[in-house]
């Protein structure tokens, strides 16, 4: 058997970011192979961490990327905790991941971009160094006219799918939707069971207010009440953030836009 020198776990330790003794048993196994060593650990390692997936994965980041070719992407990974969202290798890791993702073919899923180029040998060894779980947890791909937004934090991300060409304002429309988070981009786009929630409490607290006053009145103020509500989850009805004179669809209108879909996301939710 060769034998394993300290300058040999030394050298493996500097490329792997694993234990020495970790180092020196997988040494020990591939008999002074390197190459072989570096795979006992990766499979080692991804061994350890399979047994830990059950752990809550509350921090994380987003990332967005834009690639030459039209695509917008934005992923989000998770990790255990706050200091490993910052880490330059975990940032960098999910940078990769958002480029593959807008200039590669595309994927359906988390699993599917993974699978693409060595993203999935990145994304192990990494979670392998620093021992903890990370989770891929979801992807987009938009084509065509997008504005983005990710917060100083990369906890919160925006995309926003819009006919014209005008990045300033989309890109501001996109800060909006971060900082006031509308539930869609107009009243159309909404849930009829939200809208219709919404006028049942409308009525319910006019009714409460207003005993008495006859059946015309009363719809008068619920319509009234329930439009202030959309002015609020509705994003083209919301007052512009940076113009409190202007709604967020006049604001869309000026710039030549038109507000088609947006995703915001928010680490863990």
């Amino acid at each position: 058997m060769a034998e394993i020198t300290a300058a040999m776990v030394k050298s493996l330790r500097e490329k792997t970011q694993l234990p020495m003794m970790e180092c020196k048993k997988a040494l020990v196994q591939s008999e002074g192979d390197e190459e072989k060593a570096i795979e006992i650990l990766r499979k080692s390692g991804k061994a350890k961490m399979s047994g830990r997936t059950d752990r809550e994965t509350a921090e994380g980041r987003i990332e967005v990327f834009k690639g030459s070719n039209g695509a917008t992407a934005m992923i989000e990974i998770q990790c255990e905790s706050a200091p490993v969202a910052t880490n330059s290798q975990f940032v960098e890791l999910a940078k990769n991941l958002a480029k593959q993702l807008a200039e590669g073919p595309g994927a359906a899923t988390p699993e599917e971009l993974l699978a693409q180029g060595d993203l999935q040998l990145q994304f192990d060894d990494l979670m392998n160094k620093i021992r903890e779980v990370f989770k891929l947890k979801r992807i987009v791909r938009v084509e065509g006219s997008v504005g983005s937004y990710v917060h100083h934090d990369a906890k919160t991300g925006v995309l926003l799918e819009v006919e014209g060409s005008n990045d300033e304002v989309a890109n501001q429309i996109c800060m909006q939707i971060c900082a006031m988070r509308p539930q869609a981009v107009s009243s159309d786009d909404l849930d009829p069971e939200v809208l219709k929630k919404e006028r049942e409490i409308a009525e319910e607290q006019t009714r409460n207010a207003n005993a008495g006053k006859p059946d015309n009145i009363i719809a008068k103020i619920v319509d009234g009440r329930v439009k202030a509500v959309l002015k609020e989850i509705c994003l083209v009805d919301q007052a512009f953030i940076m113009d409190s004179s202007k709604s967020v669809g006049q604001v869309a209108q000026e710039g030549g836009l038109k507000l088609k879909k947006f995703y915001r996301w928010g680490v863990g939710c």
